[in-house]
């Protein structure tokens, strides 16, 4: 389920790289390697609930790019209905607030919350996701290695397309992702996201105070999927102290959170590399 922390966080400083293009239908913003490094393949971020314009998810973009050598997508998957940067500080004063404040910044909170889940609850989202990487399949080929990461909201999604969803290329069904990443999923049903029927590994980043991914369920997700056969044995990897939303809003003035959300790029980097090798 989605909670206040889903919408809280710190807003990133930094100047993305990338170029906003046109991908099967959608507002893509699109950042590869360096000049002259051949990219791996391909990663799609479906982001938070802030969506593909806010600062930090793009330039989480450009560190799996610089990092990792990839081609990154972060399309627009929420009809521009994300929630707005602003609720960001509308939740800070929410939580930290006085009684007497506390009920305009619920109602402020509220006017950007309301759009976003009228349009982007999973039933209707899920459809766009799915049709955007079926889209990508096709053109990029079976033998193509695509890779997504999902965080919060997006985490959903790629556990929804790990479940054996495949497309039709020359007669012969290929699956939509080779490899899953989510950090800190909201929305999760346990243990049905994780259940026999994955066909994809998938790493976890879960942050140990994240209220929405209590201790028992977390650990019930690692039995799940580190017990799965290779190459789909997945990886639950918990970071101490952190809570939800930390791979991506962390405030990158603490030096421990900085360093926890710097460790969850490197697991989902390695994680893609050790999925993904040539």
């Amino acid at each position: 389920m989605s909670c206040p922390d889903c919408f809280s966080g710190s807003v990133h400083d930094g100047k993305p790289r990338g170029e906003v293009i046109k991908l099967h239908g959608l507002d893509t913003y699109a950042v590869g390697p360096a000049v002259g490094r051949t990219p791996k393949g391909i990663i799609v971020i479906i982001p938070d609930a802030f969506g593909w314009e806010f600062v930090n998810n793009r330039i989480l973009a450009d560190h799996y790019a610089d990092r990792g050598d990839y081609k990154v997508y972060l399309p627009e998957f929420m009809l521009g209905k994300a929630a707005p940067e602003g609720m960001i500080d509308s939740m800070r004063s929410l939580i930290n607030g006085s009684i007497v404040s506390k009920p305009f910044y619920l109602a402020k909170a509220m006017t950007g919350f309301v759009p976003f889940i009228m349009t982007n609850r999973i039933g209707k989202s899920y459809p766009r996701v799915k049709a955007f990487f079926e889209d990508l399949r096709k053109a990029e080929g079976a033998d193509a290695k695509i890779a997504a990461a999902g965080f919060c909201w997006g985490g959903k999604h790629v556990l929804l397309m790990s479940h054996n969803v495949t497309v039709d290329i020359d007669g012969k069904p290929a699956p939509l992702l080779n490899v899953g990443f989510t950090g800190h999923p909201s929305f999760m049903e346990v243990p049905g996201d994780v259940a026999d029927t994955m066909t994809v590994p998938v790493s976890f980043a879960i942050g140990e105070l994240d209220a929405g991914l209590p201790k028992d369920k977390v650990e019930q997700i690692r039995t799940i999927v580190e017990a799965k056969p290779a190459p789909l044995t997945g990886e639950v990897v918990v970071y101490k102290d952190a809570g939800h939303g930390f791979c991506v809003r962390a405030d990158s003035t603490l030096n421990n959170v900085a360093k926890q959300a710097l460790a969850a790029e490197e697991q989902c980097i390695d994680w893609f590399n050790k999925h993904l090798k040539l």
